[in-house]
């Protein structure tokens, strides 16, 4: 980047204390990211995120003839809908109990006909030993897809490539007034050190009638000899049918309405409106968006919040049309959802000039002091974001180029760029991103165009 602003050292939270972190303000304009999101219902379950007590974790079944009636939301998925799922297993404070916990998912078709549940996309994988939260560097060439460090980056990876993992089927048909197990995964947390491990999932689902979805915890049954077995469907049925909440539930989220002091926003476990974000940024009145002046730079807000709207007034997250009492009031941090933006740009100016396109996580805000990101120098050691992108464009031979950047950024961090275009007078050159934002990530993060200065 460039037009960086020291402001004063801050001290690091890092052992050595010689190391000081240096704020870096670039002045710049932040803008509203055109577009919205979708109209696709996503079954969103993440609350509790860890699990230490089995029952139910997000429950659209109606709630008559149920035990606990207020766990279930009643509401049906047909056409195209999604699965998120995000849970964590810790048997550290009760060490002794190393049983696995299992999540499943059972659907049933309340129809006089069978329903198929055709499965497009579908990505389950655990901490361990499936993506394992390794160190990796900022920024890695990932057109093979083998790059990744958590369960979250690894689904989200394979789903951007359109893939259904194996072992997932194309199909599942469920009988006339029947249910089926979706999904029946293991959480294992034996033998690790500590006997900690989550699994992220992300499904997308299409139906040709109507179907009602939940996400239930249970651990592990024992075989005679000791072993362990997965739950039946049987069984999981009856935790349905006469269980209560997992637990424990977190605390609850800030209201919306009525912020004081440090904003809560709860975990989510509720169906979102909204799996997809499409956007065609150009200028008002314009095919194109003009690059900005030599040494100017614009960003666009990526899933931004209700507090951290970076001096947009965007708030991106996803709305809720159903939800559990006590839990988020919106999908904030938009987990599992794609975004795809073109950026058809254009050099309005007499003379060649380079243009970058960055993933940048600046230092979260609401409303700007001044219009402008913030960055540390070195930046915080906590990751922010850890997930691959998709950048397609024609480099400057005029040959389509498509890249996958495996990011890893953190707190402050102001980011490679994914693609240096050198662009003459007039010119026009379509740049599109993809990715999908991944669990196990900190909103929000930034697109910036930048032209460089040609005179430094």
């Amino acid at each position: 980047m460039f037009n960086f602003i020291p402001y004063l050292p801050l001290a690091q939270a890092a052992p050595s204390p010689a190391i000081l972190q240096q704020e870096l303000f670039s002045p710049q304009q932040t803008r509203p990211l055109p577009g919205q999101l979708d109209s696709v219902p996503v079954f969103n379950s993440n609350n509790p995120e860890v699990v230490k007590t089995e029952g139910i974790l997000l429950s659209t079944f109606p709630s008559q003839g149920k035990k606990v009636p207020d766990a279930h939301l009643n509401f049906p998925f047909q056409g195209r809908f999604d699965l998120f799922s995000h849970h964590i297993a810790r048997a550290i404070e009760t060490p002794d109990d190393l049983r696995t916990l299992h999540l499943g998912v059972i659907v049933y078709n309340p129809s006089d006909r069978p329903v198929t549940v055709n499965i497009l996309q579908a990505a389950s994988y655990v901490s361990q030993p499936d993506a394992p939260f390794i160190k990796l560097p900022p920024m890695l060439d990932n057109t093979l897809g083998n790059i990744y460090a958590g369960p979250g980056d690894r689904v989200m990876n394979e789903v951007l490539r359109l893939k259904r993992q194996q072992g997932w089927a194309a199909q599942l048909v469920i009988p006339p007034k029947q249910s089926r197990m979706l999904m029946n995964h293991p959480i294992p947390v034996r033998p690790l050190t500590p006997p900690l491990n989550g699994r992220s999932t992300l499904l997308r689902l299409s139906s040709n009638g109507p179907v009602y979805m939940a996400n239930l915890a249970m651990f592990a049954k024992q075989n005679q000899d000791g072993s362990e077995r997965s739950p039946s469907l049987e069984e999981w049925q009856n935790l349905l049918e006469n269980g209560d909440f997992a637990g424990p539930r977190e605390p609850a989220p800030s209201p919306p309405d009525n912020l004081t002091g440090p904003e809560i926003y709860g975990r989510v476990a509720a169906v979102a409106l909204g799996s997809r974000w499409q956007s065609q940024v150009t200028d008002s009145n314009s095919l194109y968006l003009a690059i900005p002046e030599a040494g100017q730079a614009f960003s666009y807000g990526l899933s931004t919040l209700l507090a951290g709207k970076m001096g947009t007034g965007q708030n991106q997250s996803a709305k809720l049309l159903v939800r559990y009492p006590g839990t988020a009031y919106e999908a904030h941090g938009n987990y599992g959802i794609e975004y795809n933006i073109s950026l058809p740009l254009i050099n309005n100016t007499d003379t060649t000039q380079t243009v970058n396109v960055l993933f940048q996580t600046p230092l979260k805000e609401d409303e700007l002091s001044k219009p402008g990101l913030r960055f540390l120098s070195p930046p915080e050691p906590r990751v922010f974001f850890r997930g691959t992108v998709r950048i397609r464009y024609n480099d400057d031979k005029g040959l389509p180029r498509t890249k996958y950047w495996h990011l890893v950024q953190q707190r402050g961090q102001m980011g490679e760029p994914l693609v240096q275009l050198k662009m003459a007078p007039g010119e026009r050159r379509l740049v599109k991103v993809d990715f999908l934002y991944p669990p196990d990530a900190t909103p929000p993060q930034m697109l910036t165009v930048e032209t460089l200065d040609s005179k430094k």
